[in-house]
């Protein structure tokens, strides 16, 4: 493929314009999503996504993405250069026309790129508009030529600025702080993005740097800055590096992964498989680089593929015999890792985020290669194609038993003349999206919940205990645990293949535990739970883990609360400049000088020189009466919530392996790494 292009020549005819850039700054969010912290990184993937057409497009060997000072970053690549010269239908230089016409660029059918992942060809003018000063540096033809543009509009027009060797194109923006609502760079964000495009990209040097601080060394001529952080990635493995990377902390049942790299009809095809001995699956697709969360034709001609060539292996061989069901897709994809990688002229994506890829052309190329390279596998490693296929057959047995199970907890609510259990406090509203439910940790909590709810629209789970850890269960297992049904069922959306989630009783599940490990752990055996057998909840936003204070502060009839050791002691500040201010109380609060007395239910009474305070610490969530839970933890007007999200799917996997999982060194060694890191650990 790129063999193919490197005849062609880039030039200005290479681009075609499609329309103007107007709409951009009126209505970013149509262009990279949101405004917010995401939309923001969208800028670098913009550009990012270009400099790796150039990759794949077999020009470029390395692109260096720099955070600098004053919220700006700079995207280099070692490509061809942006051409410079009069483009046809703008009558500007072709510079200028890629980086103010939107839906200019090479990729609309003039010879640029066979194959990209930025294809509306709306990133760097998008870039561009939604910058307060941008400066474009394209090496070509032995020299450099700039050109500043100030919020979409050039500054003056391309200009040559010297000689130089090689050839590249250097792009540096500010990002406009009147658009976005934060303009500051997240580091780890843009590592974790450069390196899954260093996965997917093999033989591609990408190198992230950090320089917003620096450390000066030396003085004069001898004065040396060197940047803070500095990550270089470079795989030549592809995406069998990328697979053996997400199962660095698993159990693998072979090695190394099964790989795959064809290309068929203009389509290439990269596929990396690995059975672990997890319960879960773990399958990532891409198009052009560009990551397909909710799949596509890609991952259909897969999955199709693997469920066909492993039933069709075990038939063969002996090992499903002629009274055994086929294998299901669930059953071949439980425990499994794998990536998807095709690279195809013009993909067709559903939206301008790309969640889905709708070329039907892609689907049996992908089955078709699939399909044989794992024949070939099968047949050529005996040993590891037994291991797997017992793996399959094991997850077909435990789907059995759990739809078993599933099927007695359905006619159990059936013969009790409910579907909903017994320990519930439903809400009186029908409309989904008004309705919320507290998963609480403890029936004496759950009491006060109920009592201090809204009952219109606030419903009320009490859990008793810890719920089973289903990082370590099947779903056969799980639904054996009366905690894990109570909650299915009140939620109403099924599990497993069952799972639907317009069904969904309550707009926000808010997860309700003590502040203390017990309640940390319970919670996070909650998100565990969610995350492997809920995702989409998660993925929608549905999740929300509520902030209960830590403290009660009294001084006379007026009570605060706090949420933090820190907003404490602001408090107990607040209280004394308030004295000193009324000039009512004289009195210093030193700490030096507190007594402390011991009141009812543990309550701290802190006496400061005549000066009273009550400091209650609530350890539980029942220590709270109805009312004080209700002020302070759910009514709409007061309570902090916090939504759970997933900004990197694979890395929260990884966590979720870590730290619930079989293996103990990893979790020790990430215990030991981030301990520093924790806030309000309570020991």
């Amino acid at each position: 493929m790129a063999k193919e292009q490197k005849n062609q020549q880039y030039t200005g005819e290479s681009i075609q314009v499609l329309e103007g850039l107007d709409p951009v700054r009126k209505r970013p969010g149509m262009y990279i999503g949101s405004t917010g912290v995401a939309g923001l990184h969208h800028l670098v993937w913009e550009l990012l996504d270009n400099s790796v057409d150039e990759a794949m497009a077999g020009y470029c060997t390395k692109i260096i993405v720099e955070l600098l000072p004053d919220n700006r970053v700079s995207v280099f690549d070692n490509g061809r250069g942006i051409p410079v010269d009069i483009h046809k239908q703008t009558g500007k230089s072709t510079l200028e026309t890629v980086l103010t016409v939107l839906h200019a660029g090479g990729k609309f059918g003039g010879g640029g790129y066979k194959v990209s992942g930025g294809l509306h060809g709306v990133g760097a003018s998008v870039v561009n508009a939604l910058s307060t000063f941008v400066r474009a540096e394209v090496m070509r033809d032995g020299k450099l030529y700039v050109q500043e543009f100030k919020a979409g509009v050039p500054i003056g027009p391309v200009k040559a600025e010297g000689k130089v060797e090689g050839t590249g194109t250097k792009i540096t923006f500010t990002p406009d702080p009147t658009i976005f609502e934060t303009v500051v760079f997240n580091f780890k964000t843009i590592i974790d993005k450069v390196r899954q495009t260093a996965y997917l990209t093999k033989g591609l040097e990408l190198i992230v740097v950090d320089s917003r601080e620096v450390i000066e060394v030396g003085t004069g001529k001898s004065k040396q800055v060197f940047p803070v952080q500095k990550q270089s990635y470079y795989f030549e493995g592809g995406v069998s590096s990328y697979v053996l990377h997400l199962n660095k902390k698993k159990e693998q049942l072979h090695f190394p992964p099964v790989y795959m790299n064809k290309t068929v009809d203009d389509i290439n095809v990269e596929v990396a498989i690995q059975y672990t001995n997890s319960f879960t699956e773990n399958v990532y697709s891409f198009a052009n680089n560009i990551y397909t969360p909710e799949g596509g034709m890609h991952l259909t001609g897969f999955r199709s593929a693997l469920t066909r060539a492993l039933n069709d292996y075990a038939r063969k061989n002996g090992i499903l015999k002629d009274k055994d069901e086929n294998l299901s897709g669930d059953d071949v994809r439980e425990g499994l890792t794998a990536i998807i990688s095709v690279k195809i002229t013009n993909p067709q994506f559903e939206g301008q985020t790309k969640q889905k890829l709708g070329n039907p052309e892609a689907r049996p190329v992908v089955e078709s290669i699939t399909a044989e390279g794992l024949i070939t596998y099968l047949e050529e490693n005996p040993g590891e194609a037994r291991r797997m296929i017992e793996k399959n057959i094991l997850a077909a047995r435990a789907r059995l038993a759990a739809k078993a199970a599933r099927d007695t907890v359905i006619r159990k609510g059936a013969l009790e003349g409910m579907t909903l259990p017994g320990k519930l406090a439903d809400c009186s509203s029908k409309k989904r999206e008004e309705c919320e439910i507290y998963i609480v940790e403890g029936d004496s909590a759950g009491g006060s919940a109920k009592t201090g709810r809204d009952r219109k629209f606030q419903a009320i789970l009490p859990l008793r205990g810890k719920i089973l850890n289903v990082e370590r269960a099947r779903l056969d297992r799980m639904l054996a645990s009366t905690e894990v049904r109570a909650l299915i069922i009140a939620l109403g959306v099924g599990i497993g293949e069952t799972f639907d989630i317009e069904r969904l009783r309550y707009d926000r599940v808010i997860i309700m535990t003590d502040a203390d490990v017990d309640g940390a752990h319970i919670r996070t055996l909650l998100l565990t739970f969610f995350f492997r057998h809920m995702p989409t909840l998660v993925e929608g936003g549905h999740i929300y883990i509520a902030q209960p204070p830590l403290y009660k502060i009294t001084k006379g009839r007026d009570s605060l609360y706090a949420y933090s050791d820190q907003e404490k002691e602001s408090i107990i500040l607040e209280i004394e400049k308030k004295a000193n201010d009324s000039k009512k109380k004289k009195e210093e609060i030193i700490e030096e000088e507190v007594e402390i007395e011991t009141g009812e239910e543990g309550e701290e009474l802190v006496v400061k020189k005549g000066t009273r305070i009550n400091i209650q610490r609530y350890k539980g969530l029942g220590e709270m009466n109805a009312e004080q839970l209700w002020e302070t933890t759910m009514d709409p007007k007061n309570r902090i919530l916090l939504q759970v999200g997933i900004e990197d799917a694979a890395k929260a996997d990884e966590v979720f392996s870590t730290l619930m999982g079989d293996e103990v060194p990893p979790r020790k060694k990430f215990i030991q790494t981030h301990a520093k890191t924790v806030k309000n650990l309570d020991i």
